[in-house]
């Protein structure tokens, strides 16, 4: 089992699509859960995408890049997304790249799978 097969669980709840990360984001793991986050997202066609960061431990610019790209993914496909429960430190992060200006961050309670 591959590290992004252990960190990303998803469920559909009508016609959103919520997608729990756990672990790291970084640049080993983003490229295999950005593909697998892609795939959920074609096969499913919700109408909203939810990344759930409560689980995250640490993010770097490969998971920041991860965010913003499905992010503008969505945006094209017509998809409402969403970023919700990011820890403090992922919070800071998410701050200092400004991206609640483009993205909702929100605290929300979603049962994980």
């Amino acid at each position: 089992m591959t590290t992004a097969e252990k960190t990303l669980k998803s469920a559909m709840k009508g016609r959103t699509l919520i997608i729990w990360l756990d672990g790291d984001i970084d640049h080993h793991s983003a490229r295999e859960l950005r593909s697998r986050i892609d795939t959920k997202v074609f096969i499913q066609r919700p109408d909203e995408l939810i990344l759930d960061l409560s689980r995250v431990c640490f993010m770097d610019s490969s998971g920041l890049g991860l965010i913003l790209g499905r992010y503008a993914k969505a945006a094209e496909l017509g998809i409402r997304f969403k970023v919700a429960n990011p820890t403090p430190e992922i919070s800071r992060i998410l701050d200092l790249a400004g991206t609640q200006r483009l993205i909702k961050i929100e605290n929300a309670s979603l049962r994980t799978v």
